[in-house]
């Protein structure tokens, strides 16, 4: 999965709204103006240039999925800049199949939305 096809994907969850809330340079997209996700290029801390041009997503997940995930995938790190108990940051480099990305997303997705009241679950439910 790519940086588009990421973001598309992210876009068209229900009520998902795209914003820049740190600039340009990083893609917050919330839910009910809770966020779900987080989708930036360039380097991931200090160190050489290797992941420069990278694109990565930041997603939220239980814990010890959130660690399972971390154990399977070279690609999937402590959240970058994110509680890293409940985060993961995604590198979208090639090496994770595009369905589990998707997955992933779609469990960001319901975290959040099981933390809102129950009009805006119901409302949301709806649509998926």
């Amino acid at each position: 999965m790519n940086q588009q096809q990421a973001r598309e994907y992210l876009v068209n969850k229900p009520f998902s709204v795209e914003t820049f809330p740190f600039g340009a340079d990083v893609a917050v997209f919330k839910v009910k103006h809770k966020m779900f996700a987080t989708l930036s290029r360039g380097k991931l801390g200090k160190g050489d240039d290797e992941d420069h041009d990278i694109y990565w997503m930041n997603l939220k997940c239980d814990p010890q999925e959130a660690l399972m995930l971390r154990d399977i995938f070279k690609s999937v790190i402590p959240g970058y800049h994110m509680s890293k108990v409940h985060w993961n940051t995604i590198k979208l480099d090639g090496t994770i199949p595009q369905g589990e990305i998707q997955r992933m997303i779609d469990n960001s997705f319901d975290l959040v939305v099981a933390n809102m009241v129950k009009t805006d679950q119901q409302a949301i439910k709806l649509h998926l």
